[in-house]
């Protein structure tokens, strides 16, 4: 006979999910209501103007995804494009790979343009292909790659698809809430994001938010979107503005009274300040892995503070240094994926993750356990040249 399931606590500080606010956990206990409770829909309204403060727009079309990451990404292809139309996608990681499947799944061509893994999107090379594919439909790239710790200038590329006349779309799952993103001042049509990362939230919901524009290119569609679950046409009239809701599907009560719990942390604190305290843990995190002789994959311009790609020593097993942090530490970091892999491990300070606590454990576990693999690094230092960067 099985047992309630009781999980061990842990630190975790991988590539996602992050670790939850125990205001979004407690969020979550509270009494389930219908999905169209008139309490319930007075939610949804105030869910809708708390993710239209995170993403900087005053866009209509703001909602949560009743799924992950992947479904907010799925949602945005297959609602814009339709069969046979053409899209240019930047890839510098496993996140844009993603972009190309969704857009060939629907039938359309995909014009890629790649750079290495651990380089940033080059803007001399999209724009190449802005001007020979003029008539590409929309522009997407990857905000924040988690599979790097590259963080790509979402600003210069929307502003390159719009001058070319194609939406543009962003994929902001590890970037909203952890470093600066503003949809409507940098011209933004479409956009997703995750739970689970820099708002510290359960994992399950994606926000999204399409601009007038895109919905408009939603609307005047010539042929149904080829999934109901996530047809834009037929979601709106549940997350819409009258008071009279259209049923769609049984919205996620519970995990969207954590979304709202967390997005509250996030007005609570300022936009402002969740940037700077990624960047300050991030920061201090470096200085004491550079103290101890490790490094970081990725230019000090293009790093993300809330992902940090650390380059694995040589002579390090670095699965066994993971499991070491795992289970003498509970402190969960992530692997290298892809051309990566084995090359990299990724340390996430997302959201409620990114404490000068978390920074200090995890480079006092770094330290024990690559000293326990007999590599010759500096010790004792770490920790002192974080504490430094604090004060």
């Amino acid at each position: 006979m099985s047992n309630s399931f009781h999980p061990p606590v842990r630190t975790l500080m991988g590539p996602g999910p992050s670790d939850v606010n125990p205001r979004i956990l407690e969020a979550l206990s509270r009494p389930t209501i219908g999905h169209l409770d008139p309490e319930f829909i007075r939610l949804m309204d105030e869910i809708k103007a708390l993710l239209q403060y995170a993403f900087k727009t005053k866009n209509e079309l703001t909602l949560p995804i009743s799924a992950p990451g992947s479904a907010g990404m799925e949602a945005v292809f297959v609602n814009l494009l339709e069969r046979g139309d053409k899209a240019i996608i930047c890839s510098n990681g496993a996140f844009g790979g993603r972009m190309q499947e969704n857009v060939e799944r629907a039938g359309c061509t995909a014009v890629m343009v790649n750079d290495e893994w651990g380089q940033a999107v080059n803007l001399e090379k999209v724009e190449t292909a802005l001007k020979q594919h003029t008539d590409a439909k929309l522009l997407a790239f990857v905000h924040a790659e988690t599979s790097t710790g590259v963080g790509n200038d979402a600003k210069a590329l929307a502003a390159l698809g719009q001058q070319y006349d194609c939406l543009v779309v962003v994929d902001a799952v590890t970037s909203l809430g952890g470093i600066p993103l503003e949809v409507d001042a940098w011209g933004i049509d479409a956009i997703y994001s995750g739970s689970q990362k820099c708002l510290s939230c359960i994992p399950g919901l994606s926000p999204v938010s399409f601009s007038p524009k895109a919905v408009e290119v939603i609307k005047s569609r010539k042929t149904k979107v080829q999934s109901w679950f996530l047809d834009m046409n037929l979601v709106m009239g549940y997350w819409g503005q009258s008071t009279k809701r259209s049923y769609h599907h049984t919205a996620p009560i519970n995990p969207l009274y954590a979304l709202h719990e967390a997005l509250l942390c996030l007005q609570e604190e300022g936009l402002v300040s969740a940037w700077e305290r990624h960047n300050l843990h991030h920061r201090a995190f470096v200085s004491g892995l550079e103290a101890m002789g490790l490094s970081i994959l990725v230019d000090q311009a293009s790093r993300l503070p809330q992902l940090n790609a650390v380059r694995v020593p040589d002579g390090v097993d670095e699965a066994l240094l993971r499991r070491t942090l795992l289970n003498q530490y509970d402190l969960e970091i992530g692997a290298g994926l892809g051309a990566l892999a084995g090359k990299i491990w990724r340390v996430g300070l997302m959201g409620f993750a990114s404490s000068q606590k978390n920074v200090l454990h995890c480079l006092s576990a770094f330290e024990s356990a690559l000293v326990a693999q007999n590599l010759p690094i500096s010790t004792g230092r770490a920790i002192n040249a974080a504490l430094k960067v604090y004060s």
